[in-house]
Order: structure tokens, then sequence, then C-alpha cells
């Protein structure tokens, strides 16, 4: 073997360890940047989570056990609580996608300055208190509220309809709450949609309809995907809305645990619910994670 050869390779043993050094000195670099997030990340949710877990498994006499877990098996209040919890926020979803879903097309539709001012309107609820929100359709949904008095006046119906402290009333003002983050990244998905390929799908032959169903709306999907997503997960925890609307008839989880403190101040059965949650909120996003690409899932990405 010459000489050259030999230092060639030499040389190129040479730069392959100065790579992975430099690999090495920038992934340090980037770890001592992410300390600071890391940290707040851990004293944030890391070490509260993990002290709900731990207070999870202490029973009533102070040592640990099952036994959180054995009454939410035997007392069937519980088993009540999360079907009412699940299906509030599927229909919570169902109904946002029912009104986001046209609403976001009509804005991704129209101009960008046009589509931006009609935006606001969207983005009008997030500039006011939930808790005013929530009270504000108190007052529209009551017996005596506004709109019970309109629609006696106009004739469409006799005597008050019972459009609060039931599931009607919690339904409603959920929707209200949730609708931007379902629009949002619906909104954002349907925009990044070529108008070119509806185009080219009517120069194809189709119809209107066909050309929606068959190329737009599975383009969609993603955006829909990812507001479905995060209404589906922000409605599993709700605890203001429920109990004012509901008026103690809609009992979700959030609210069994506040129920749990004030009368028991039971601290492991509280954080056992919590648990609960969390971990079907965990098996949701797997599952999620595996129909659909998570990105896509979460941002809407086609």
């Amino acid at each position: 073997m010459s000489s050259t050869t030999i230092n060639k390779a030499g040389n190129e043993l040479m730069n392959a360890k100065e790579l992975r050094a430099d690999g090495v000195r920038e992934q340090r670099l980037l770890l001592s940047l992410a300390t600071p997030a890391l940290l707040a990340v851990i004293a944030i949710i890391v070490i509260p989570v993990g002290w709900l877990f731990y207070l999870s498994f202490v029973g009533n006499d102070g040592h640990l056990s099952l036994e959180n877990y054995q009454k939410m098996i035997e007392y069937k209040s519980y088993a009540r609580t999360f079907v009412t919890t699940f299906q509030v926020s599927l229909l919570t979803t169902l109904l946002c996608i029912l009104i986001g879903y046209p609403l976001a097309y009509f804005l991704a539709i129209m101009p960008a300055r046009l589509a931006g001012f009609f935006m606001l309107a969207v983005l009008l609820p997030f500039w006011t208190s939930l808790l005013v929100r929530t009270y504000a359709w108190l007052v529209l949904l009551q017996k005596n509220g506004i709109l019970n008095d309109f629609g006696m006046a106009a004739g469409l119906w006799d005597e008050p309809i019972k459009l609060v402290h039931n599931l009607t009333g919690t339904l409603i003002g959920m929707a209200h709450i949730m609708l931007p983050f379902l629009v949002l990244p619906l909104y954002s998905s349907m925009r990044k949609i070529e108008r070119d390929m509806m185009h080219a799908a009517a120069n194809l032959g189709a119809s209107p309809i066909q050309a929606f169903w068959k190329v737009y709306f599975p383009l969609s999907i993603s955006g829909m995907v990812a507001g479905s997503l995060i209404v589906f997960v922000l409605c599993l925890g709700f605890y203001v809305t429920p109990a004012v609307l509901g008026g103690g008839r809609v009992v979700m989880v959030a609210t069994q645990i506040t129920a749990i403190l004030e009368n028991q101040f039971n601290w492991g059965a509280a954080s056992a619910l919590g648990v609960v949650l969390l971990v079907a909120t965990l098996v949701i996003l797997f599952a999620v994670s595996k129909l659909f690409k998570l990105d896509n899932a979460l941002f809407g990405k086609h």
C-alpha cells in the first residue's frame, strides 16, 4: 500500500473523528440552551403530574393502596361521570365540525383581506373571559331569558323552553367556546389547497359536488382532524361551562373532582380521577397518531 493511500485514509479517519466531536459539541450546546425550558417543563408539568400519580395510590389511612381505583370500579357514579364527560366532549366536537367546517370553507374561498376581517369575528370570543361568556349564555338561555322572550313574542312557542341547566345549554356554551379551536387549523389547511385542483376536476367532468367530495374534502381532512382533536381533548377537562350551564345535572370529571375535594377533601380519590382522565387522553392521542401522522393531526399539514 502506497504512502499516499495511507495518508488519505488517515486524513479521512481524522475528519470523521472531528465531525463526530463537532456533533457532540453541537448537541451539548443545544442541550445547554434548552436546559431552562426543560427545567420549566419539569417544574410545571412533570413534578405536579408525578405528585398526582403518587396521591392517587394513597388510601384514607395514609398508606399506599389501590382503594381509590377500586372505588372507581365499585361505584357506578364514577362510570356515569366518565360516560357523560366523553359524551359531552364528542357531541361538542361534532357540533363544532357541523358549524365550523362551512365557516372555515367560507373564509377559505374569500379573498385574503376579507377573510382576515371576518376572522376577527371568530377570534372575538378569545378577547372575553370564559366566565363572562358562560354567564352571557345563561342570560340568553334561561327561562326568562332573551331567547325565550323572543320566541314567545314571535309566536314560535307558547311557553318557555328549558334551554339551560341541562345537556342542551352545556353543549351550546361549550360549542361556542370551542369553535375557534376547530376553525383556525381547518382554515389553515383549506388555504393550502390549490384552487386549480377543483378546476381540473371540473374539466375532467366532475360536478361541483363531486369535485368537493372527491378532491377538496379529502385534502381538508388533516385540518379537521387537528381541530377536532384539540376540541375533544380540551372538552375533557372543562369545568366552568358544565357547572354553570349544566346546573349540576351535567356532571363531568372536573366537576366530580371539585365535588370530592370540597365535600370530602379526599386528594387520593380526586387524583385517581385525574390520572384516569389523563391516561384516557393519552390513549386517544396514541390512537389518532396510529390513524394519522401526528403532525397532520396536530398541525393540519398535508
